[in-house]
């Protein structure tokens, strides 16, 4: 069965809506919708390289679902729809999980994430793994966002080769973003989901930590880490969402979200939300903008308010001359990991961190591009989280970003989010909280300059959210009022990679 000609020019930007009519009506099938992403994964991927591998059963999977479409029914909004997970994400099936390293290249998982186990219980195919800056990100200074060992590094389509792609979910995010897949799942400890989103105009939401379980993916930080949607669309995203949230016994934070948690995220499609919400503009965060990116900011702003939202302007948060530290990642990483590595079979190489370092050191023709300084730092303490140093941080972390942070200007001014651009410091202060960020398409910065982290600042940019614990509805309506006001949002040119 070859995709369909009309399928092949329609799929572009289509939303999982009218994926999910085309099926009912029998216009197409899930087993085209598979064949059609593959053929595009094909034609755009080696250069592009979003995605470290595809899954062979894919094909066989959407089959069986179309069938089971038409003997009992469908089984929700995701019921054949075709998704990326990111290589972080375990998946019980022919699929490794590696976290883009050679190290775990061979590693296929024994169970399903809980998370993986949610959207296949909704009926999402899963097309493959989706390229990652290895370890998260977590592994060098210097590492450049989008690059792994065993995929080399992942290209912006707006621009491939010049822009910046975002990290850690950057295969996630360049792959949605160039119609490979229907939506994707991120994770995030500081910034993963929502700067690919940002840098690929796309629709990010980064949960409170807690709605999502992170059992079964391999970690970073387990006061942090989360795994979230990313799609094109707000509607997408909040789709998604719904099919991954639950309670699960072998992550404890998920006991929080008893009465917080929501399976369906689209009654908050609420674009009028706007005429009654409060929007705090955090100006201490936009001085370092350049003009381009301030441009867009301000015209946001612009737009919200015209669309009859209260704007707070300016608001300050008690934390932001903080000087923040990544201490408490160094601490609670060795940890994770080694908990992770630990049952994994004889076969797999690595069981530890110290393993891993070795097994880089062994391999460093390949695998220590940009060194390894910060799994040697992490390597260093003790990995059982008793250092007076690591409790004492984390106390800092949590009370700078929570009570002396985004709740304190919430409550000062009766605020619904606080508003920045894109994975600005806003991004990670509520990453130390653990609270929710959304971002959404907000522009196109035709000029930059050269950022801390290297890259040029030029290229899509997103407006992003923020908010307290588990208030993602509102997130969501903040979102889908300004998507719906501006449209900002536009498809690639593909063509782009063909002279590289």
């Amino acid at each position: 069965m070859e995709p369909n000609e009309n399928i092949a020019q329609w799929i572009v930007e289509a939303d999982i809506r009218s994926m999910q009519a085309a099926m009912e009506a029998g216009e197409t099938s899930s087993e085209e919708l598979v064949r059609t992403y593959l053929e595009r994964i094909g034609r755009y991927d080696g250069k592009l390289r979003s995605i470290i591998e595809i899954n062979p059963e894919a094909i066989s999977i959407a089959r069986a679902l179309d069938d089971e479409r038409y003997d009992t029914g469908s089984r929700g909004p995701l019921h054949g729809i075709p998704l990326l997970l990111k290589d972080n994400i375990d998946t019980c099936d022919a699929l490794h999980t590696s976290a883009g390293t050679l190290a775990l290249a061979e590693h296929t998982a024994a169970h399903d994430s809980f998370v993986a186990a949610q959207l296949r219980r909704a009926g999402a195919v899963f097309l493959g793994k989706a390229n990652m800056t290895e370890w998260a990100n977590f592994m060098a200074d210097g590492m450049w966002s989008g690059y792994s060992t065993r995929r080399g590094l992942c290209l912006n389509p707006y621009g491939p080769g010049e822009l910046f792609v975002g990290g850690s979910s950057s295969g996630s995010g360049a792959a949605v973003a160039a119609n490979l897949a229907a939506a994707a799942i991120g994770t995030e400890t500081s910034g993963s989901i929502i700067s690919p989103a940002s840098q690929n105009m796309l629709v990010g939401i980064k949960p409170t930590v807690g709605l999502v379980s992170r059992s079964g993916i391999i970690p970073i930080t387990h006061t942090q880490d989360t795994a979230g949607p990313m799609a094109r669309t707000v509607t997408d995203a909040a789709i998604v969402l719904g099919a991954m949230t639950g309670v699960d016994e072998r992550d404890e934070a998920t006991l929080a979200s008893e009465g917080h948690r929501l399976t369906d995220y689209t009654p908050f499609l609420d674009a009028s939300f706007l005429k009654q919400a409060r929007i705090g503009i955090p100006r201490f965060y936009y001085k370092g903008l350049d003009p381009d990116r301030l441009h867009i900011l301000e015209d946001a702003i612009e737009v919200l308010r015209r669309e009859g939202a209260t704007i707070v302007d300016p608001v300050e948060l008690p934390c932001q001359d903080t000087n923040w530290n990544w201490s408490v990642m160094h601490y609670e990483f060795k940890k994770g990991v080694n908990d992770y590595l630990a049952p994994l079979p004889a076969s797999i190489p690595v069981h530890t961190l110290a393993e891993v370092i070795d097994y880089n050191k062994e391999h460093a023709e390949r695998c220590l591009k940009y060194g390894q300084n910060v799994l040697e730092a992490s390597e260093a303490t003790s990995g059982m989280l008793t250092e007076p140093e690591y409790a004492e941080a984390l106390r800092l972390n949590r009370e700078m970003s929570r009570e002396r942070g985004i709740d304190a200007a919430l409550k000062q001014h009766n605020l619904d989010a606080l508003l920045f651009l894109g994975c600005e410091e806003g991004d990670d202060i509520a990453a130390r909280a653990g609270y929710p960020v959304v971002t959404v398409p907000g522009g196109y910065a035709q000029n930059g300059v050269v950022a801390p982290g290297g890259y040029i600042t030029k290229g899509p940019v997103g407006i992003t959210f923020i908010g307290t614990a588990y208030s993602e509805p509102v997130l969501i309506k903040l979102a889908y009022g300004y998507e719906q006001a501006t449209k900002h949002r536009v498809p690639p040119e593909m063509s782009r990679l063909e002279g590289i």
